[in-house]
């Protein structure tokens, strides 16, 4: 898993967990006293004294894995630089080889899931290459270092309880439970309670092997993103022109009209064609400002920022699952110069001293900061497109 994904991980499951229920789980100290405390949890839930003994006595301190957490960078990249590092060329031929040298196994899991096979190929492509790195970090040692470590031991304790009891399960071999530094295994990156939770022994050998057995990370893929609300059948994603005189502060992700209403407004498919006149529900998206690229996201798009909260990568996974499924490239228009991150971090501590919430000083566009940013800039005058310059840093 990428530092985006896991830095906007850690951001969404911090905002769901309260001060009590983090002080309450238990962390630090000797850290062999702490696996005990594990140990006695997993065999309360049902792991079995033999197994439990067996997973701990495998388990150390890992200081690479401190030293990641503590390392993650801001990421600053804008929408095009990353979305063109990430989909590119060789990334988009294998993902259509792979489409068709697993079709069968895409029309099955569509079949029971709803979610298209581009769908699911573009997230795979995005976090290992189609399997091509899965990590090398030791999935039990990692988990039990982050949850001993008292920084969000609320996050990592139940997962190390899950990757005990997948442990002994058996459905990898000691020597394949291995991932990301943060604990996730496999081709599509799963935390230890969803692989217990969505895992799917697609092929019929009798476990759910996410790391070498593509049926199996295709089905269970498919059942996770189900999870997080996908709708079978429905659209997730159009790249769209917008007209010169659109009302800009309308496009935003919490500003959710039928798809009518856009088209209404003059807003046609990116090829000039007009928008279906439904009351499908839609948010117009401006990764980049009004003069760069613009889509009309749908309901499953919020699938997406269940996977990963930030706009910059979501966006990213669903535009290549457009492509995958047959859109052309993206036209990334040209857009104004925008903020480098300790710009980003000025605007936001001025926002801030001027009473608007973004949220922490972290230098990243998020929604509360393109919030503020549409607030200043119908202040202003300007159009209110959520994209921050540096002539908004500058005005008073």
């Amino acid at each position: 898993m990428n530092a985006l994904r896991l830095a906007a991980l850690f951001a969404a499951m911090m905002g769901s967990v309260s001060m009590s229920a983090a002080q309450q789980v238990p962390c630090g100290g000797d850290f062999n006293s702490f696996l005990q405390g594990v140990g006695a949890e997993a065999e309360a839930k049902g792991v079995p004294e033999a197994k439990v003994t067996d997973a701990l006595s495998r388990m150390h301190l890992d200081q690479k894995v401190l030293s990641r957490d503590r390392g993650q960078g801001v990421f600053t990249q804008t929408w095009k630089e990353f979305s063109s590092r990430m989909v590119n060329a060789n990334r988009l031929a294998k993902g259509k080889q792979m489409l068709q040298k697993y079709a069968s196994n895409f029309a099955r899991v569509e079949a029971e899931t709803g979610v298209p096979g581009p769908v699911i190929t573009a997230f795979w492509g995005l976090e290992t290459d189609y399997g091509g790195f899965l990590g090398d970090f030791d999935t039990l040692s990692a988990l039990a270092t982050l949850a001993h470590d008292c920084r969000r031991p609320e996050i990592f304790r139940p997962h190390l309880i899950a990757a005990i009891k997948l442990f002994a399960r058996g459905d990898l071999p000691p020597s394949e439970m291995k991932g990301a530094w943060a604990g996730e295994i496999g081709q599509t990156q799963l935390l230890p309670e969803d692989y217990l939770a969505y895992g799917t022994d697609a092929d019929g050998n009798g476990r759910v092997d996410l790391r070498n057995d593509v049926p199996d990370v295709l089905a269970t893929t498919g059942k996770f993103i189900r999870s997080l609300g996908w709708q079978g059948g429905q659209p997730w994603l159009e790249e769209v022109r917008v007209p010169a005189n659109f009302p800009w502060d309308r496009a935003a992700l919490v500003s959710k009209e039928p798809r009518s209403s856009f088209a209404a407004l003059g807003v046609t498919k990116a090829n000039g064609a007009p928008l279906e006149n439904d009351s499908l529900p839609a948010s117009i998206i401006l990764p980049m400002g009004r003069k760069g690229p613009a889509f009309l996201a749908f309901p499953n798009f919020d699938v997406y920022l269940e996977w990963n909260k930030s706009l910059v990568y979501s966006l990213t996974a669903a535009y290549f699952a457009t492509r995958l499924d047959g859109a052309p490239a993206v036209d990334f228009g040209n857009p104004e110069q925008g903020l480098t991150g300790d710009q980003m971090k000025a605007l936001q501590r001025k926002f801030a001293a001027r009473g608007y919430d973004v949220g922490d000083i972290d230098g990243i566009l998020g929604e509360n900061t393109r919030a503020a940013v549409r607030q200043e800039q119908l202040r202003l005058g300007l159009p209110a497109d959520g994209w921050p310059t540096p002539a908004l840093l500058q005005a008073e």
